[in-house]
C-alpha cells in the first residue's frame, strides 16, 4: 500500500467549511468525531487521554465502550469496521497504551480495514525527553500505518480529524492513527470545521480503462478453462452484486481467498469455496491442475488433468497462503488483475493484464458491455471437471483410531468412544441450527480454517478473521464490535483455548456492555495447529504446545466455565457428543454474551494441507 505520513499539515483545500464557537481541543476532537457519524469508540484512558474521555462524557451521539485492555479496543474497533465497512475507532493513553494498540493496527493494516485510532500523547515541551509513558507512536507505527498524524496546533484537529476518516475509508482501506499532546487537547480555539475535503496527491478514485477491460471479455471468450480469484477487495468496495452477477453472465466459477470469504455465495453453484494451504482441493485443482500425489520431493511429477488457462485475480494481492511456491501458482495461466493499489500489481505475481481500478466500477462496467454483447460459451467441459473434482476432493472428517487411543481423550470421555467431539461437527451444527445467518468471528489456527471449511458463507462481512497477520486472541474482541454495530445478528467467535485466553479480559467488556456475543471454545488444550506441524515435520516432538496442566493431565486447564462465571457471563462445557446440541441452542437462545467450551481432540489435523513453499502437488487432501 503506497502512503504518505506527516506530523502537522497535509496540504488540503476545503470547499465548504463550518466554524464553530470557541472551545477545547478536546472537545473539537469529540465535535469532529461526531460529524463523521462515530457512534461508538473503543477507548481506555489514562494520563495523557483524560481530556478527550472528558470531553466523551459530554458527548450525547458517541457511545465509550472501555475495553478491559487496548488491544482488545483495538480488535473490537475492528470487529465493527469489518461488519459495517465504515471506520472503526479506538483510543489509548500514551506510552503502553498506545503501543497496546499496535498489534490491532497491524493487523488492520495487512487487511485492508478502515480503522482510526488516537492517541494522547505527553505535552509537546516534553516530548522526545523521555517522559514518563512517552513513546513515539508515529515513529512506531509508520510501517503499518495508512497514514499517520501527530497534532501541533489545535487549530489543525478538524481538519486532521475529516482526512483522516476520509484517508481510511477510501480507496484500499486501512489504519490512521491520530496522536495529540496533551497541552494541545487543553488549548482553546473556534475549530473551523471542513464539509468537505481533496487532499492533494491523493486520488483513490481509480478507474479502468474500457479498452482494458473489452480485453477481458476477449480473453473469457478464448479461454477454455476460466476461473475467478477473488480477495478482499471485493468486500471492501462492496462490489459482491456484481461479481454475482459477472460469474453467472459468464458462468466462470469463483474461488475466492479468507478475506473474500462471503464475497460470493458458498452455497452456489459456481463457488469453489476458498484455496489455499487449507483451502478446497478442488479449488486449487481448478486453479493450478490436477497432479499425482507426491510422497516424496524426489517423486516424479506427473500432471493428470489442467487447470486454469484464465485467471480472473479481482481485489487479490497473491498471498503466500494461497499461492504456495508462487512460481508454479497457475503457472500456465493468463493472469488478469485488478486492483485499486498500483503497489499490488506486479509485487508477487507478474499479471500479463494488469489493471489499477476500484472493482465495483471494474465489474458494473464489465456487466455493462456483457450485456450488450453477451459471451456464447458455456464451459460445459470444464464444469463437468470441476464437478468430478468436487466428488474426488469433498471438505470430509471421521473419528480415527488415533483420536479414540489418544490419552487426552481416554481421560475424558471415561469409554465412551461413541461420544468424541471433532470440531468440525460443531462448525457444521453451529451452520445447521443458525441457517448460515450468523456473523462468525475467530482466533487464529486450526479452529480458525474450520470454521472457514465447514460454515458455508452467504454475503459479505459474515466471516470476520485475523487473515494476514494471524493475530491470535482477535476472535472475541472482533466479536464485540461486530455485535455492536449489528445488534440484529447472531455473533459468535469460534475460538481456540489458546487464542481465547490472550484476550479472555474482554468477558467483563461484554457483561457491563451488555454485548451478547457469543464464544463458542474449541478446547483441545493444545496450540493446535502448531501441533500439527510438529506432527508432520517435527516427528510429533512437542516444542512448548501443550496449554494444560502437566501434573494433573485428567484437569481441563485453565476453568474457562468457572472464569466465565467470575465475570457473570453464563457459561456451560460440553464433552459429550449426546449434550452438544442442546448446550449450542442455549448458547443460541441466550440474551446474554454466553461462553461454550467444546472438548475436541488435539489429534485432529487440518485438512486439505498444503505445507507451505510448496504446491498442489504436494496437497494432502484424505487420509
Amino acid at each position: 500500500m503506497s502512503k504518505t505520513t506527516t506530523e502537522t499539515k497535509t496540504p488540503a483545500t476545503h470547499e465548504k467549511a463550518e466554524v464553530g464557537p470557541t472551545m477545547q481541543g478536546s472537545d473539537i476532537l469529540v465535535a469532529a468525531l461526531e460529524r463523521e457519524g462515530v457512534d461508538t469508540i473503543f477507548a481506555y484512558p489514562g494520563g495523557a487521554s483524560m481530556e478527550l474521555h472528558q470531553a466523551l462524557t459530554r458527548s450525547k451521539k458517541i457511545r465509550t465502550i472501555l475495553p478491559r485492555h487496548e488491544q482488545g479496543g483495538a480488535f473490537a474497533a475492528e470487529g465493527y469496521a469489518r461488519a459495517t465497512g465504515r471506520a472503526g475507532v479506538c483510543m489509548a493513553t500514551s506510552g503502553p497504551g498506545a503501543t497496546n494498540l499496535v498489534t490491532g493496527l497491524a493487523d488492520a493494516y495487512l487487511d485492508s480495514i478502515p480503522v482510526v485510532a488516537i492517541t494522547g500523547q505527553v505535552p509537546q515541551h516534553m516530548i522526545g525527553k523521555g517522559a514518563f509513558q512517552e513513546t513515539d507512536i508515529f515513529g512506531l507505527t509508520l510501517p503499518i500505518m495508512k497514514h499517520s498524524y501527530l497534532v501541533t496546533d489545535v487549530n489543525d484537529i478538524a481538519r486532521i480529524v475529516k482526512e483522516a476518516f476520509h484517508i481510511a475509508q477510501t480507496g484500499r482501506p486501512g489504519p490512521v492513527i491520530v496522536d495529540i499532546p496533551k497541552n494541545v487537547q487543553q488549548q482553546r480555539t473556534q475549530p473551523v470545521f471542513p464539509k468537505e475535503i481533496n487532499l492533494r496527491g491523493y486520488n483513490p478514485d481509480k478507474k479502468a480503462d474500457d479498452v482494458a477491460l473489452n480485453e477481458i471479455i476477449g480473453l473469457i471468450e478464448k479461454s477454455e478453462r476460466p476461473v475467478l480469484y477473488c480477495g478482499g477487495g471485493i468486500i471492501a468496495g462492496n462490489a459482491s452484486e456484481e461479481l454475482v452477477q459477472f460469474a453467472e453472465a459468464t458462468q466462470i466459477p469463483v474461488t475466492t481467498t479468507i478475506m473474500g470469504v462471503g464475497a460470493f455465495p458458498e452455497t452456489h453453484s459456481l463457488s469453489l469455496r476458498w484455496l489455499g494451504m487449507h483451502g478446497t482441493a478442488y479449488a486449487n485443482w481448478a486453479v493450478n491442475g490436477e497432479f499425482k500425489h507426491r510422497e516424496k520431493t524426489s517423486d516424479l511429477l506427473v500432471k493428470l488433468k489442467e487447470g486454469a488457462d484464465l485467471l480472473l485475480a479481482f481485489g487479490v494481492r497473491f498471498d503466500d497462503r494461497v499461492t504456495g511456491k508462487v512460481d508454479k501458482f497457475c503457472e500456465t495461466g493468463t493472469i488478469v488483475h485488478i486492483d485499486i493499489d498500483p503497489s499490488e500489481i506486479n509485487k508477487n505475481k507478474p499479471a500479463n493484464l494488469p489493471i489499477v481500478s476500484d472493482i465495483k466500477y471494474a465489474l458494473q462496467r464489465l456487466n455493462e458491455m456483457i450485456r450488450k454483447r453477451p459471451i456464447r460459451k458455456n464451459f460445459i467441459a470444464w464444469h463437468k471437471q470441476i464437478a468430478e473434482w468436487k466428488a474426488k476432493g469433498p471438505l470430509r472428517y471421521r473419528v480415527t483410531e488415533e483420536v479414540l487411543k489418544s490419552q487426552h481423550m481416554r481421560d475424558h470421555l471415561g469409554g465412551k468412544s461413541g461420544e468424541v467431539i471433532l470440531p468440525q461437527m460443531v462448525v457444521e451444527m453451529l451452520y445447521e441450527l443458525t441457517q448460515g445467518e450468523a456473523i462468525l468471528t475467530t482466533g487464529v489456527g486450526q479452529h480458525q480454517m474450520w470454521a472457514g471449511q465447514y460454515y458455508p458463507f452467504k454475503f459479505p462481512r459474515q466471516f470476520l478473521t485475523s487473515a494476514g497477520l494471524g493475530a491470535m486472541g482477535y476472535g472475541y474482541p472482533a466479536a464485540l464490535g461486530a455485535k455492536v454495530a449489528r445488534p440484529d445478528k447472531q455473533v459468535i467467535d469460534i475460538d481456540g483455548d489458546g487464542s481465547f485466553l490472550m484476550n479472555v479480559q474482554e468477558l467483563a467488556t461484554a457483561h457491563i456492555e451488555k454485548i451478547a456475543a457469543k464464544a463458542l471454545i474449541l478446547n483441545n488444550q493444545h496450540l493446535g495447529m502448531v501441533v500439527q506441524w510438529e506432527d508432520r515435520f517435527y516427528q510429533g516432538n512437542r516444542g512448548h504446545t501443550y496449554l494444560g496442566d502437566p501434573e494433573n493431565m485428567q484437569q481441563i486447564y485453565p476453568d474457562f466455565v468457572a472464569m466465565a462465571r467470575s465475570f457473570n457471563v453464563p457459561a456451560e462445557r460440553v464433552m459429550f457428543k449426546k449434550d452438544l446440541r442442546a448446550a449450542m441452542q442455549r448458547m443460541l437462545d441466550s440474551d446474554q454474551p454466553y461462553l461454550l467450551d467444546v472438548i475436541t481432540p488435539y489429534t485432529e489435523h487440518v485438512l486439505p494441507f498444503i505445507p507451505a513453499g510448496h504446491t498442489v502437488a504436494d496437497m494432502i487432501y484424505q487420509e
